[in-house]
This record gives C-alpha cells, sequence and structure tokens, in this order.
C-alpha cells in the first residue's frame, strides 16, 4: 500500500476541521435562531394578549372582542370552569379547555403558554392565555411557520452555501498546505547544511540528527575506507614475505643451509597474519556488539583475580624481552564479562610490555576508590608516548614507534580492542604518559552491587 504524502494527509485534516466547522456553526446558528424565533413569536402575542385585555374592560359583551381580530390572530375567551365564551375562529359549539396547559398554567401563575402542532402542515400554533380580574381567561393564538419549514424553503440557498463553503475550504486547505510542506520539501536541497535551513523551530532537533547521522555515516565509511586499506597494507607485507621466501625454496636456488631460516621466517610472517587476523575478527565482533546494543553475558568479576591470571599468561613473554611483570592491590568486583576483560588486560599488558625496554617493569594494579569505582591499572617505565600522539593511541593501526611494533609482532589493534571492550563495559579510559619515563593505562568500573 502506498504511504500518504504528508501534504495529503494535512490537506484532508484542514478540510475536516472545515467541515466539521461548518457543521457546528450551522447547529449553532439553527439553536440561536430557533430561540430567537419563539422568543420572539411569545413576545409578540403577549403584546397582543396586553393590548386585548385592555379594550376587553371597556367592552359590554364578549362578542365585541371580535373587533380586535387582525389577520391570522385568533382570540378565545373562557371561563373559569372551563366552558368557551367567545371563539374568533369558529361558531360552532367548542369543548371544555379546562385541561388546556396554557390554561391551567394560566389559572395557577397569571399566564400560560403553550406550543402545539397546527392542523396545517408545516405550521405551529403558539398559545398565549392570562387570567383576568373577574376569573375569566384570555388566550390569543397565531399560527406560525415551523423552524424546519423555513430552512426547507431556504435549502437550495444553504445546499448552495455549503458547496460554495467547502469548495472554499478545500482551495484554502491545499493553498496553506503547500506554504507549510514546501519549506520542508526544501531543506532537503541541500543536505550538507540542511541544519542552516530549517524553516520552523520544531524542526531544528529534527535537522540536528540528520546533519548528525550524515556526518556519523561519512565518518563511518572513512573509518571503513581507512581499515580497508590498513588491513590490505597489513597483509600485504608478510604475504610478500613469505611468497618471496616460499618461490627461493621452492626454484632451488636458496642454499639448503638457508632453507631452515627462510622457513622461520616464514612461519613467524604467517604467525604475524594470524594474530592481525583474530585481532580483526575481535574488534568486527565488538564492533557489532556496540551497534546492535546486545549485552554480553555479565557476571561478578575480580579485577585481582583478572590481573593475576594475566601476569601467569604474559610470564613468558615477559622474561623473553627482560622485563620484570608484577601484579598487585586489592579484590575488586565488577560487573562484566570475564573473557572480554581478561582480552581488555591482555592486550594492555602485551603493549605495556611490547613498547618496553631490557630491564623495564610493568606493573598491574587494582583498587577500589570511594566513590564506588574500581580500577585496574597497566604501569611501565617503557619509551612513554609522546603528547601530540596521545589522543590517537586508541584508534586502529596507529604506532607510536612503528618500526618497534613490527619487530615485535604488533598489530596496531590491541588499544582499539581495549577500548571497544571499556565502551561496553560503561568503562572509562585515562592515559599518562611521558616520553623517556613511562605510561600509565587506568580503567574505571562502577562497582558491581
Amino acid at each position: 500500500m502506498k504511504p500518504q504524502s504528508m501534504e495529503e494527509k494535512i490537506s484532508y485534516r484542514l478540510f475536516f476541521m472545515g467541515f466539521v466547522g461548518l457543521v457546528c456553526t450551522a447547529v449553532l446558528c439553527l439553536f440561536v435562531f430557533h430561540k430567537a424565533f419563539r422568543e420572539q413569536a411569545w413576545t409578540s402575542l403577549e403584546h397582543q394578549a396586553d393590548l386585548v385585555s385592555a379594550g376587553y374592560e371597556q367592552l359590554s359583551s364578549p362578542d365585541q372582542l371580535s373587533v380586535f381580530v387582525n389577520g391570522d390572530l385568533r382570540i378565545t375567551l373562557i371561563a373559569a370552569d372551563g366552558s368557551v365564551v367567545f371563539e374568533s375562529a369558529t361558531d360552532q359549539q367548542m369543548e371544555n379547555h379546562l385541561s388546556r396547559p396554557e390554561i391551567q398554567q394560566a389559572m395557577r401563575e397569571g399566564v400560560g403558554r403553550d406550543c402545539r402542532d397546527s392542523q396545517t402542515m408545516g405550521y405551529e400554533t403558539y398559545y398565549y392565555a392570562m387570567l383576568l380580574p373577574g376569573g375569566d381567561i384570555l388566550r390569543v393564538a397565531q399560527d406560525s411557520e415551523t423552524i424546519w419549514s423555513i430552512y426547507d424553503a431556504a435549502l437550495p440557498a444553504i445546499i448552495l452555501s455549503c458547496i460554495l463553503m467547502m469548495g472554499a475550504a478545500a482551495l484554502i486547505a491545499g493553498l496553506l498546505t503547500r506554504s507549510l510542506v514546501q519549506p520542508i520539501l526544501k531543506m532537503t536541497d541541500d543536505l550538507e547544511h540542511i541544519q542552516e535551513n530549517v524553516p520552523y523551530r520544531e524542526l531544528i532537533p529534527f535537522a540536528e540528527s540528520i546533519h548528525s547521522d550524515r556526518l556519523l555515516r561519512e565518518n563511518n565509511e572513512k573509518m571503513r575506507q581507512d581499515f580497508t586499506a590498513n588491513v590490505s597494507h597489513e597483509l600485504k607485507t608478510p604475504l610478500t614475505s613469505i611468497s618471496g621466501y616460499a618461490e627461493l625454496i621452492e626454484t632451488g636456488i636458496a642454499k639448503p643451509a638457508d632453507v631452515p631460516e627462510f622457513g622461520r621466517k616464514i612461519h613467524v610472517e604467517a604467525s604475524r597474519m594470524i594474530q592481525l587476523v583474530n585481532d580483526i575478527l575481535q574488534l568486527s565482533h565488538l564492533d557489532s556488539v556496540s551497534e546492535t546494543h546486545a549485552q554480553p553475558d555479565m557476571e561478578t568479576v575480580d579485577l585481582l583475580d583478572v590481573a593475576k591470571d594475566c601476569v601467569e599468561r604474559q610470564k613468558l613473554n615477559a622474561q623473553r624481552s627482560f622485563i620484570s611483570l608484577t601484579y598487585l592491590g586489592e579484590s575488586a568486583k565488577v560487573l562484566g564479562n570475564r573473557d572480554q576483560l581478561d582480552e581488555l588486560c591482555q592486550n594492555l599488558c602485551d603493549n605495556a610490555i611490547r613498547y618496553n625496554r631490557p630491564g623495564g617493569k610493568v606493573q598491574l594494579i587494582t583498587s577500589c576508590t570511594r566513590d564506588g569505582h574500581c580500577t585496574l591499572t597497566v604501569k611501565d617505565n617503557g619509551i612513554g608516548i609522546p603528547k601530540d600522539a596521545q589522543s590517537s593511541v586508541f584508534e586502529r593501526f596507529y604506532r607510536v614507534d612503528k618500526s618497534r611494533s613490527k619487530a615485535t609482532g604488533g598489530t596496531g589493534l590491541g588499544l582499539a580492542i581495549a577500548k571497544h571492550i571499556a565502551r561496553i563495559h560503561n568503562a572509562r579510559i585515562k592515559l599518562e604518559s611521558e616520553v623517556n619515563v613511562g605510561t600509565t593505562i587506568t580503567v574505571v568500573f562502577e562497582t558491581a552491587h
């Protein structure tokens, strides 16, 4: 089903509002007109009754009331017992009128009135009765068109007016809708500066959201392109080496004595590629978790145990680099995923060893602060990080010392992975470093409750 456009929707609703307004106005006018019409009829009869009653006092006989009959005015004189003394509409004997509502009301209150359907189609008769000083009741009556018959006569004009008004409403609704929608459509002409062309205040958050989303997409696209280029570059170097050594062995150019060394280099380059692929897969998985906001299985994890296990796994690596690796601190329990926290600690510790000097030290420290946070700190006294590079070390494939990183087998993804894991755990990473003094990286977690 094709979705309805905003212009059509607004136009239809404005037209509907105009239609409802027209109906409500017509009903209100009908009610007000009918009420005013009745009040005018009663007022006229009341004046007529006052005139007839004043003249009746000067008459010697009830039959002389006929002189007051004018047009469709009907006069009736009723005795106290309900018998009709005089009736201007007929000479025939009339039935007792004591049961008539206006007569009963006049006897109780002095005046009475009632409105009943007339014998003539489309008319109704208004009756006004008043109690005379002698006890008789004078009643005047007059036929009048009903409000509906008046509207029936004016029905063609009413229908024509309604059609014209609804046509005007449709035209105005269309013009108004177009004037409202066109500025919004013009916003899409220049998406790069959409936030500068906002026609309505209510659309400012919408425009800013589109602009931010556009920048985010462009940045993500640039990151993907850079990532692809970096991966290609990182894979090309070891593959070239592997291909070259393998070709030397295959063609027999390599001396038998050199084959073991070439095999070792092929193994080193292949191991480096495997590590790079593993890091890329790990980073891709963490990206997927961040984008889908899917939370890994969480449990209470003691950072002291994480640090202890990390030292055990990295002990041999540290010994090969002649680095002293230790852990200390207190129990620091956080809510997290044990595998990811192990990966975070492993990457931070591996970097501290990789960018250190023979005889250097690496310490893993855990603690809990008074403000309810737990920390995992990796501290070294290695080569340090220059100030201008500290804001970039968590970017993918960024290396402070590229020659050292490649010589030690680094992929340039360790800190990027650590940053992603910290973000998934709602943790903050703080970096303090000074060239030739050392680096301290602290990850601040919320305490597990």
